[in-house]
């Protein structure tokens, strides 16, 4: 009988699930990856430029939260 104990990454967060959390509600893929600081900027930020760009530039702001959502997660999972 093997005793060995196997140890899964099921806790770590999907970095596609974060992008997506961010993507629609910007900050919250962050607070997903535990980065509960970096959720609040963009939380705060994101609303900021829709409103004083018109739209230009939150479209830009969904992206790049999703981005850094995305690419924290994969860093927690490699």
């Amino acid at each position: 009988m093997n005793d060995s104990v196997s140890l899964t990454r099921t806790d770590l967060p999907n970095p596609g699930l974060a992008a997506v959390l961010s993507f629609f509600i910007p900050g919250v893929g962050q607070f997903y990856t535990g980065r509960f600081w970096r959720g609040i900027f963009w939380l705060i930020v994101t609303p900021g430029l829709w409103i004083t760009s018109l739209g230009t530039v939150g479209w830009i702001c969904h992206i790049a939260a999703a981005y850094t959502a995305y690419t924290y997660a994969k860093r927690l999972n490699q």
